[in-house]
């Protein structure tokens, strides 16, 4: 199959891939660098870093490709407006947001021309989006990592989407092979939003202790937790996820970091102890199929493998 171009507003990616803003550090400069220079769209993950951070790890992106760049946030962090502003003022070519839903954001989009993409799972939203200004959408399916809006496969959600709005679809979940990407844009996505295959990587952010846990895990090991956000995130099992669901692991210190917090744990100091290789203590986000990885690759030999299987797919 000969895939489409994705055009953003007036980004145009080569190659319809999105990869997922991996917080907390996972997708870093590097990781999004990569991932531009192969034609597809990188994602800083912005949750958790401060502005100056965040400015620091823009300019290092772009100082490594001349592709498409953009940043992934949480719409239930305390500081998600201003987190977008400095975004926006550093030039950064796409906004992605999740998490949670803002009316806000588009006209901060609108005002400096940056395209705003939500990420939704429900016919609603995404019309909700288009009207608002959203210059396209992430159709999120329950196969997602992280934080979860729906309980329905994105292959159930996506025909009904693309039928309902008249902006770019994004598919999101579950994504891992070319004959996925086939499907869902045969289907009438426009593009997909990979998050797993990437938090493989050999760019992604993370401890080598975090990566190998990934590769050992298997289908039974992948649990569904509530997040102190107020929606259920997917994860591997591992002590801490285990002890969550059972009960609550009230934070010792509150950092503020969301708007709104369940205070069951901390979200953000658990999954910098994972990113960082602690995955006794810390939390582990995944898709649901990441026990169908098994190797850690560049993103070139990623994306040549996934180009491969595009070009014989049915």
């Amino acid at each position: 199959m000969k895939l489409p171009e994705l055009r953003i507003g007036s980004k145009v990616a080569k190659v319809p891939i999105i990869q997922g803003g991996m917080a907390i550090r996972l997708s870093t400069a590097r990781l999004a660098a990569a991932v531009a220079n192969q034609g597809g769209i990188g994602l800083i993950a912005a949750s958790g870093m401060s502005e100056n951070e965040l400015r620091y790890e823009i300019r290092l992106a772009k100082s490594l490709t001349s592709g498409i760049v953009g940043i992934n946030i949480m719409v239930a962090a305390s500081k998600f407006t201003e987190v977008v502003k400095t975004a926006i003022d550093e030039g950064i070519d796409v906004v992605v947001a999740g998490a949670g839903f803002s009316r806000d954001m588009f006209g901060l989009g609108k005002e400096s021309g940056t395209p705003i993409v939500p990420i939704v799972s429900s016919v609603k939203l995404a019309k909700i989006s288009q009207r608002l200004g959203a210059t396209a959408i992430v159709v999120e399916g329950k196969e997602a990592g992280g934080h979860l809006g729906t309980s329905s496969s994105i292959r159930e959600l996506i025909p009904d989407i693309c039928a309902a709005v008249d902006i770019p679809v994004i598919a999101a979940g579950g994504v891992l092979h070319g004959q996925d990407v086939v499907d869902l844009i045969k289907m009438g996505a426009s593009g997909v939003q990979m998050g797993s295959r990437f938090a493989t990587s050999a760019e992604a952010n993370s401890a080598p202790m975090l990566k190998e846990f990934y590769l050992k895990s298997k289908p039974e090991d992948v649990v569904v937790i509530h997040s102190p956000v107020g929606l259920p995130g997917r994860a591997v099992r591992n002590p801490f996820a285990e002890r969550i669901m059972v009960g609550n692991v009230p934070p010792t210190v509150c950092d503020n970091c969301l708007k709104a917090c369940k205070h069951n744990f901390c979200i953000i100091r658990s999954l910098i102890r994972a990113q960082q290789g602690d995955v006794d203590t810390g939390l582990v986000f995944t898709g649901e199929y990441i026990s169908k990885i098994r190797k850690i690759l560049p993103v070139k030999e990623i994306f040549d493998q996934l180009l491969a299987e595009i070009a014989v797919a049915n």
